[in-house]
């Protein structure tokens, strides 16, 4: 019994036919300095409520026909006190693999320089369907990827917001718009996804600061990236996700010969996003282990409470201005990202590529060159212990650190990033699969050092991702999931060895839910508990929220600060 047991698919994306249900989740995407408008303005005592926003709900002996609309915990996109204009991105009917497309014009009457755009996806589907991953292009650069929820037969809404500030370059510019949730609509699968995004620009003021963004967005063309000659600052962001089916979809479950497993990998659930520029690596990161909402063979956990990031799908991160010396010589250079442990042939993953630079305003030419690129070898051992349970120890990482200067018109700049990978993992199952669990730590230390006029500034950034979890099917076709999951990240921001700015992310998703398999939903008599705690505190204020639900209801509803 393979504990994610159905596609999440969209075209591009690998596609199959849908199996049964899989999971989903939300966080917002940041930067890796975390604003002070992502925070709750008012601190109080890190345990006392200070609101109590819904009062508690009867919940039912078992899930009914519906149940609450999902929601996180994860605080809302900030907007500022300032002139708005809203345009409309996509109005579209999701029913197969379609892709819907339409024309982006830039806003009229906010001006061309703005303090925030925030993205706003507003879903809705009834009937019954499988978790869908989907996409959002505008001029070919990704804003969006997420995921869907499983609706009730009744029907669900939902929505996802999203500060895309950091794509202003994009908005200044007119271009395609291309959506896809792709879908599967049948006799069976009934529910067509239906959903509306807009962007809400705010202008610029006396009252409103204007937003760091970059001063270009590019993308790959033909896996070639041309930056412009006076770039200074350069990060790459992937959108990389595991999806479609298929054993990739939880790649951190597959199993090296000659363990008896139902997903094999011959170098085990290791899994490692790479990105090379011209064959060089530059840049390596732990992929987050998505849960969608359908995950772990029980739609139960997901129905109000997704797993993180599941509806909002962070891309990694990659600094390569050590690089940017060497791409500022006006020619394309190769960019390719890879996933080490895929198995040859295997498809499952997706992981576009958007660019972002800073550029020196007073140089057209910034020279420079990469200096260092220093690495440890790939370390990925499995050992399998045969027995009742069978049993296998995962143990991974990586180390890189990769240098590089430019010569700007504010003196000579250097920058070096040293990523740090760990990954460990316990999976147990018995004969046929009927219980099957996982224990597993994944840990990204990231820090960069930019040495240029003035003191040295560094980022400090240390991301943990944990999943705890078991599947357990009784004789009577009770089918329990007991799992946790935890996404975790402390970022420090320092200037001559004095911090400046800190932040301290922990969010949190527990869910404990039985079922009966292989009767008509009617016959499920289906129980579940969940529950998230989403804390961010730091230099710029303190968010922390709590929700639990019993059998569908949102039941707590607390907020700390």
């Amino acid at each position: 019994m393979c504990l994610a047991t159905g596609p999440v698919s969209a075209a591009p994306l690998p596609s199959a036919a849908p199996h049964a249900p899989s999971a989903a989740s939300h966080a917002p995407v940041t930067a890796p300095h975390v604003p002070a408008a992502a925070f709750r303005t008012r601190a109080a005592a890190p345990d006392a409520p200070v609101t109590t926003s819904r009062a508690p709900a009867p919940a039912p002996a078992e899930f009914g026909t519906d149940w609450h609309d999902p929601l996180t915990a994860a605080p809302a996109t900030s907007r500022p006190a300032a002139k708005s204009c809203e345009v409309t991105l996509a109005e579209a009917r999701f029913s197969d693999f379609t892709p819907y497309r339409g024309t982006y014009v830039p806003p009229d009457g906010c001006g061309d320089r703005w303090s925030k755009v925030v993205l706003r996806l507003d879903g809705k589907v009834a009937g019954r369907q499988y978790d869908r991953l989907g996409y959002l292009h505008v001029g070919g650069v990704e804003i969006l990827r997420t995921s869907t929820p499983e609706p009730s037969p009744d029907g669900i809404e939902w929505s996802v917001e999203k500060d895309v500030t950091r794509y202003s370059d994009t908005f200044r510019r007119g271009g395609d718009v291309e959506m896809l949730i792709g879908n599967v609509v049948d006799d069976t699968y009934t529910g067509i996804i239906d959903v509306k995004v807009t962007l809400t620009f705010y202008a610029q003021g006396r009252a409103t600061r204007p937003a760091e963004v970059p001063d270009r967005v590019l993308t790959l063309q033909d896996g070639t990236l041309t930056t412009p000659r006076n770039s200074e600052r350069v990060v790459a962001e992937v959108y990389a996700t595991g999806s479609g089916g298929g054993c990739e979809e939880f790649w951190y479950l597959t199993v090296p010969d000659p363990a008896p497993y139902s997903c094999k990998a011959a170098g085990g659930p290791y899994r490692e996003v790479q990105i090379k520029v011209d064959g060089r690596l530059a840049g390596i990161a732990e992929p987050f282990p998505n849960v969608w909402t359908g995950g772990w063979s029980n739609p139960f956990l997901w129905y109000v409470i997704p797993g993180p990031r599941a509806f909002d799908v962070k891309p990694i991160e990659y600094d390569l201005s050590p690089f940017a010396g060497l791409l500022d010589d006006g020619r394309p250079h190769r960019v390719d990202v890879s996933v080490v442990g895929v198995p040859e042939g295997r498809s499952g993953w997706s992981a576009p590529v958007n660019v972002l630079v800073w550029q020196d305003a007073r140089r057209a030419h910034v020279s420079g060159a990469l200096t260092g690129v220093e690495m440890d070898d790939l370390a990925n051992t499995s050992s399998y212990t045969p027995g009742s349970p069978e049993r296998l120890d995962t143990a991974g990482g990586h180390r890189l650190t990769v240098s590089g200067y430019v010569e700007t018109s504010h003196g000579r700049v250097t920058t070096t990033v040293r990523r740090v990978l760990a990954n460990t993992s316990v999976h147990r199952w018995t004969d046929g699969e009927d219980t099957d669990g996982l224990k597993a730590t994944w840990s990204d230390d990231e820090t960069v050092t930019v040495d240029g006029r003035g003191a040295p500034r560094v980022t400090r950034t240390h991301r943990t991702y944990t999943m705890d979890g078991t599947t357990t099917l009784g004789p009577d076709g009770r089918l329990r999931t007991v799992l946790r999951l935890g996404d975790r990240a402390a970022v420090d921001d320092l200037r001559g060895g004095l911090r400046t700015a800190w932040s301290r992310l922990d969010d949190t998703y527990a869910g404990d839910a039985t079922y009966t398999t292989g009767v008509p939903r009617d016959q499920r008599h289906a129980v579940g508990t969940t529950s998230e705690r989403y804390t961010l505190r730091g230099s710029g204020g303190c968010h922390d929220r709590r929700l639990l639900t019993e059998q569908g209801v949102l039941t707590v509803d607390h907020r700390y600060c």
